[in-house]
C-alpha cells in the first residue's frame, strides 16, 4: 500500500506518554450522561475551556454547524424545562408497556444543573456541499463530535454533563429566537455532581445493557466476525 506524506505543516507523530494515554482513555471510560447535579456553579474560566474543546471537534469540510446558546434566565431555563416535561410525558405514552417503567426514571437535570446549554446546528448549512452532498446528516455528525469533545473534557474537569434530546425542537428554537434554518440538537447540563455513576445509568437501572463489541465491529462485509476483536 502506497503512503503520502502531507504536504502542509505538521507536528511530530509521537504517542503521548503511557500516563497521557491512561488519562485519555480513563475520561472515556469514565464519561456519564449525567442527571443528578450538586448545584453549584462552573467558573467562568472552565466553562471557556469546555468551550473551546467542543469548537475544536473536527466537522465534515470544516463546516463547524455547532452553536452554543447559554442559558443564564431562569425563567428562560423553567420554560425549556416545562417544553422538556411536555415531550417526556408524550414519549412515555408512546412507549406503551414500558411507560411506568419510564416514568421512573430520571430523564433531565435542566432546573439542577450549574449550567445549560442549547446546542443548535446553524442556519445556512445547506451552503456546505463539501462531504455532505450525499450525506448530508454530516453536519449532526459534526455536531455531536462537539459534544463529545465538551462531555470528555468536562470528566476531566470532574463536572457531569447530561444530553437532554427529550424536547420539541421547534419550541425550543422559539424560546431562544433561532433564526429560520437553525436546529436545537440537545440541551446540555452541565456542572458539579454528587458522584458519576458506576455504570451507564440506563445500564444500571436495567433499562438496556451496553451490546458487545464483536457484535458491532465487522471484516470485509456486514456480519462477518472481525479478527481484531475477540468474543466477550
Amino acid at each position: 500500500m502506497s503512503a503520502t506524506e502531507p504536504t502542509t505543516p505538521t507536528v511530530p507523530a509521537q504517542p503521548y506518554t503511557e500516563a497521557e494515554r491512561r488519562a485519555v482513555y480513563r475520561a472515556i471510560d469514565e464519561r456519564r450522561d449525567m442527571r443528578h447535579f450538586a448545584g453549584g456553579a462552573v467558573a467562568p474560566e472552565v466553562l471557556q475551556r469546555l468551550l473551546r474543546a467542543a469548537h475544536h471537534a473536527p466537522s465534515v469540510g470544516f463546516m463547524q454547524p455547532w452553536r452554543f446558546i447559554r442559558i443564564t434566565r431562569p425563567a428562560l431555563r423553567q420554560q425549556l424545562h416545562e417544553v422538556v416535561e411536555a415531550e417526556r410525558l408524550l414519549t412515555a405514552d408512546a412507549l406503551g408497556v414500558r411507560r411506568e417503567e419510564f416514568m421512573r426514571l430520571k430523564v433531565q437535570g435542566v432546573l439542577d444543573a450549574a449550567e445549560l446549554l442549547v446546542v443548535a446546528l446553524a442556519d445556512g448549512r445547506e451552503a456546505h456541499i463539501f462531504g455532505r452532498r450525499t450525506l448530508p446528516r454530516m453536519d449532526l455528525a459534526s455536531a455531536a463530535c462537539a459534544i463529545q469533545n465538551l462531555w470528555l473534557a468536562a470528566r476531566a474537569e470532574g463536572l457531569g454533563m447530561g444530553w437532554v434530546s427529550i424536547f420539541d425542537p421547534a419550541a425550543v428554537a422559539a424560546l431562544v429566537g433561532m433564526p429560520a434554518g437553525a436546529e436545537p440538537i440537545a440541551l446540555l447540563c452541565l456542572g458539579p455532581v454528587h458522584g458519576f455513576y458506576e455504570e451507564p445509568m440506563l445500564q444500571q437501572e436495567r433499562w438496556a445493557q451496553r451490546a458487545p463489541l464483536a457484535s458491532v465491529v465487522f471484516d470485509d462485509a456486514w456480519g462477518v466476525a472481525s479478527s481484531v476483536v475477540s468474543p466477550e
